[in-house]
Parts: structure tokens; C-alpha cells; sequence
């Protein structure tokens, strides 16, 4: 029936059509993140031509300009670009969340499980922590990432990441964090070291021999203060912040080090032969954990995954887990 002359229909907010899609969000959101189009078309990964559609399309839905493209430069996003943008990714959030609530209505575990693991653990448990799991569960993928503490903090924050397996190392009051292992440090030593075939070492043995530093932020901390509770001060002649150096160089006697973590491999990635050997002695443990958000509200994959973890490792299956 027609409205009569001059009065207006009122539509809800529900009859208006949506102007967007949520992949062109995505790739806006995508875009905004990596500074160009083309960055972003990698990391999706999708054609680069479909990206730029997308944010076209985007903007001309909405009737405003959201990006400056810089020739040669990437982008950058303009004040309404950057309100949007914020809106945007509360929005991408929303729809995350959604997806992760109707996969809970089923007694099926399925989904994508986005799982963080501190760079130096990445190497000895994500892999095979992984395939257990989605062997277990096959309709669940799990997008890896490996970082630093901070930046695994930060992905739980903003919710790029679900979960981190992480020492327990500064966790802030905003984080939950469940023990998984408690694992005592040993010496790393090269396997012709007179010290490689004792039993046990102590500080006060290696102290005044030439160490080499895992020099990552909280890390040397961790190593630094197993020294100076017991009043003494180890002698640093080398650092490094990746672990295959690390265990090249005390191959290759440039000094011992200081892990907690076991490798099963014995020997260095230039075949030197290694040597792990107890600390004696009542020195502090790293503690090896699973890390939320403690606001977040945790979904079945996540729970599943937190069984998971501590069943495989309470079993001795993580052989760099076993303390």
C-alpha cells in the first residue's frame, strides 16, 4: 500500500543494505597494517590487483577516500581513514568472535587456533605440539607465530593471537599464565670440554670460565641473576641472540653456556659435538606455561588445546619439556 502524500517511510537500521564486505576489511585492514598494497597482497596472500579492488570498491561504497597511494612508497591512510580503520578492526574483531561461538554450538572442535610460542621454545615443541593436536582434531588449523615475550604480549592484546607458550617471565596482571614444566637450567658444553662428562657443574666451576650469552630481552636477565643470587658474576666473552650461533660457538670452545630447554640434537649445525650437563646447586627453574588474556573469554578449541598440552607433556612426549 502506497504511503499517503508527504509523509515519509521510516526504514530500521536493519532494512538499509550493508555497503562492504568484511574481505574488503580484511584487505583494508591488511593493507593499513602493512604499509602498501603490495606488502599486503604477500602476507594474505592473494593477487595484489585483488587487494587494490577491494579498497576501490571500499571506498567507493562509502563515498570517501580512506588511503593516499604514494608511487613507489605504499600508503598512507587519511583522517578519515584512520577513524575508519579503528572501526574496522572492532569490527573484524566482532566477526572472529562470531565465527569462534558458532563453532562452540557444535560438539565438534574445528576452527583456527592462533598460537604464539617464544622464538627460542619454537624450534623444540611447536611442531610437534601441533601435529599431535590437529592429529587429534582434524578439522582445526593453526596459524604459528614465533616472537619475543613483548611481542607475544602484544598479539594476546590485540588478539591476533588465542594462546602463547611462553617462560613465565614478566607476565603482567592483565595476562593468565598455567604451568605446563618446570625446567632447572644445565651447561652447554662442547663434548671435548673437561667439565662435558661430569655428572654436574657448578656456578662456581663455571664462573671463571668464558660464557656465551643467549642475549635476548628477559632472557640474559633469567641467566645474569642464577649468578648473582649466588654472589657471583659470570665472564661474558660472547652474545647472541639466535641459538644455532650459540650452540656453534660453544662447539667450537669459544666457552659454555647456560640453557633450560634440551635439545635432542647433539651437536651443532656445523657438526661440532655438544655436551649438556646439570647445574648443581638450588638455582632457580624457568617455567614453561600456556599464556591467555585473563579478560578473554576462552573457547573450546583453546580449552582443548590447553588439555592437549598438558597431557602430551605430562606423558614425556616433549622431550624439551621434560624437566
Amino acid at each position: 500500500m502506497d504511503s499517503p502524500a508527504g509523509v515519509g517511510v521510516r526504514h530500521s537500521r536493519a532494512d538499509m543494505p550493508m555497503r562492504f564486505t568484511l574481505r574488503q576489511l580484511e584487505y583494508f585492514v591488511a593493507t593499513c597494517d602493512a604499509g602498501s598494497v603490495t606488502e599486503a597482497a604477500l602476507n594474505i596472500p592473494v593477487a595484489q590487483s585483488s587487494v587494490s579492488a577491494a579498497i576501490a570498491q571500499l571506498e567507493s561504497a562509502l563515498g570517501v577516500q580512506l588511503l593516499i597511494r604514494h608511487h613507489a612508497q605504499g600508503i598512507s591512510t587519511t583522517p578519515a581513514g584512520r577513524q575508519f580503520l579503528v572501526h574496522a578492526r572492532a569490527l573484524m574483531q566482532q566477526a572472529d568472535d562470531l565465527q569462534r561461538f558458532a563453532s562452540e554450538l557444535t560438539d565438534e572442535i574445528s576452527g583456527t587456533l592462533e598460537l604464539g610460542c617464544l622464538v627460542t621454545l619454537a624450534p623444540l615443541v611447536m611442531a610437534r605440539l601441533c601435529q599431535t593436536f590437529m592429529g587429534r582434531y582434524p578439522n582445526v588449523e593453526i596459524a604459528m607465530t614465533e616472537a619475543g615475550q613483548d611481542d607475544l604480549m602484544s598479539g594476546l592484546r590485540t588478539g591476533q593471537l588465542t594462546i602463547a607458550l611462553t617462560y613465565d617471565l614478566e607476565i603482567a596482571a592483565d595476562m593468565q599464565f598455567q604451568k605446563l614444566s618446570s625446567l632447572p637450567p644445565y651447561a652447554l658444553l662442547s663434548a671435548g670440554h673437561p667439565l662435558a662428562t661430569r655428572d654436574q657443574v657448578t656456578l662456581a666451576e663455571l664462573v671463571e670460565l668464558p660464557m656465551v650469552m643467549l642475549d635476548l630481552p628477559l632472557s640474559r636477565d633469567y641467566f645474569m641473576s642464577l649468578f648473582l643470587v649466588a654472589g657471583l658474576e659470570p665472564t661474558v666473552a660472547q652474545r647472541t641472540p639466535h641459538m644455532e650461533v650459540l650452540r656453534a660457538l660453544v662447539g667450537s670452545d669459544f666457552g659454555y653456556s647456560i640453557l633450560n630447554a634440551r635439545s635432542l640434537n647433539t651437536s651443532a649445525l656445523d657438526g661440532r659435538a655438544l655436551a649438556s650437563v646439570p647445574i648443581a646447586g638450588d638455582v632457580r627453574p624457568m617455567t614453561v606455561g600456556l599464556v591467555t588474556r585473563a579478560a578473554a573469554r576462552s573457547t573450546r578449541l583453546a580449552h582443548a588445546f590447553e588439555a592437549h598440552c598438558r597431557e602430551v607433556v605430562a606423558a614425556g612426549e616433549i622431550p624439551a619439556l621434560s624437566g
